[in-house]
C-alpha cells in the first residue's frame, strides 16, 4: 500500500516537513510505502516549501524589520529566475524589537527591499507568501522602498495568500491580532482609504487585496500583481494531483482543526482534490464545534508530540491496510 503524506505545518511546533517525516516513520514501521509532501497555503513554511520545490538558493540581505530595526533576512531565488520572499522574513510579527510593537507604525518597508534586491539580481518572477505579518500599510512601506531601491526592472509579482479579504477591510479584520485597539483599527482603516485613493488603481472590493495588511492591495494597485490562493498555488507547484493518483491513502496535517479549516485553507483544497481516496487528518487539537466537517474525513488522529505523531503514522498505516484486506 502506498501513503501519501500531505500535512501544513503545525503552527510554532513543527514544520511540515518535520510532521510529514514524523507521520511517515510510524507508517514505514508498519510496512507501507509513503511519499512524503509537506505543503503550505500561503502562511507560516510556504517560502521554505515553495524555495525547496524550485531548487532556489537562500540570499542574505541586510534590510529592516517592520518597526525599522536593521534586520537581517532572506529569499529564495531558483535557477529559473523566480524570486520567493517570505513577508514575515522582514516584515513578520514575531520580528525582534526593542521599542514598542506599534500596530500603526509597523510597515512592510523591509520586504520592499527583499523584492528590489531580487529584481536586482536577476529574479524575474517574485513570489510573495503573505501570511505572518506584523503590518497594516496596506503596502505602502514596500513601495517606498522599492522605488527607493531602482525598482522591479520588470519582474512580475504574485502575492499567495489564504484570505480572500478586501482591502478596506484588512484593519478591522486583522488588526486586533496585530496589537491594534478599536481606536487604532479605525486609524488604520483611515490610512487604508487614503492609500487606496492615492494609488493608479483602487484596490478596494477587490478580493485578496487585503492579505497582509493590505500590501496585496498595493501590489496589486502599483505593479500588477496576480493574488492568488496559497493552497492552490502550492499544490499545483508541487505536483500533488500526481502523487495523490498513485497514493491508497492521502494523510492531512495541521496544528488545529476548526471551522476555518474549510475557508480556504490547505486540507480544504486537498479534499476537493482527493474524490474517491480516504483522506485521515493528523492534527494537534480538534474544535469541539467541528461538526459535520469531520465527515469530510477518514479519520482524525489527535497528535501533538513526536511520539503521538510516529503512533498516528503506524495508526493510520494499519487502518489503511485493514481497509484494503477487506476490500
Amino acid at each position: 500500500m502506498h501513503i501519501l503524506i500531505a500535512p501544513d505545518s503545525f503552527k510554532g511546533t513543527f514544520t511540515a516537513s518535520r510532521v510529514a517525516s514524523l507521520i511517515a516513520g510510524g507508517a514505514h514501521a508498519y510496512g507501507a510505502d509513503v511519499t512524503e509532501l509537506p505543503v503550505a497555503d500561503g502562511g507560516e513554511g510556504t517560502c521554505e516549501i515553495l524555495s525547496s520545490s524550485l531548487g532556489a538558493e537562500e540570499v542574505w540581505v541586510e534590510t529592516f524589520g517592520p518597526w525599522r530595526e536593521p534586520l537581517r533576512a532572506c529569499y529564495g531565488l531558483a535557477p529559473n529566475g523566480t524570486a520567493v520572499v517570505g513577508l514575515a522574513a522582514a516584515s513578520g510579527i514575531t520580528a525582534p524589537c526593542t521599542g514598542e510593537r506599534n500596530a500603526l507604525t509597523a510597515d512592510t518597508y523591509g520586504t520592499g527591499v527583499l523584492m528590489a534586491h531580487a529584481a536586482r539580481s536577476g529574479a524575474r518572477r517574485i513570489l510573495v507568501a503573505a501570511g505572518g505579518s506584523a503590518t497594516t500599510d496596506g503596502g505602502s512601506g514596500a513601495i517606498t522602498a522599492i522605488e527607493e531601491h531602482g525598482g522591479l526592472r520588470g519582474a512580475t509579482v504574485t502575492v499567495l495568500s489564504d484570505v480572500t479579504t478586501v482591502f478596506e477591510n484588512a484593519a478591522r479584520v486583522f488588526g486586533p491580532q496585530k496589537g491594534a485597539s478599536p481606536t487604532e483599527v479605525d486609524q488604520l482603516t483611515a490610512r487604508l482609504h487614503a492609500h487606496a485613493s492615492d494609488y493608479p488603481r483602487d484596490p478596494r472590493g477587490v478580493p485578496r487585496t487585503g492579505a497582509a495588511g493590505g500590501f496585496s492591495g498595493g501590489m496589486w494597485s502599483m505593479y500588477g500583481a496576480t493574488l492568488v490562493p496559497g493552497a492552490e498555488f502550492v499544490l499545483n507547484l508541487v505536483d500533488f494531483d500526481r502523487s495523490a493518483a498513485n497514493a491508497d491513502a492521502i494523510v492531512v496535517g495541521e496544528g488545529r482543526l476548526d471551522s476555518q479549516t474549510g475557508q480556504g485553507k490547505i486540507i480544504s483544497e486537498i479534499l476537493a482534490r482527493s474524490t474517491g481516496k480516504p483522506v485521515y487528518a493528523v492534527v494537534g487539537s480538534v474544535d469541539p464545534d467541528l461538526g459535520d466537517y469531520a465527515n469530510n474525513f477518514a479519520g482524525v488522529v489527535v497528535a501533538s508530540d513526536t511520539a503521538a505523531l510516529q503512533h498516528a503514522g503506524h495508526q493510520i498505516a494499519s487502518l489503511v491496510g485493514a481497509d484494503r484486506a477487506a476490500s
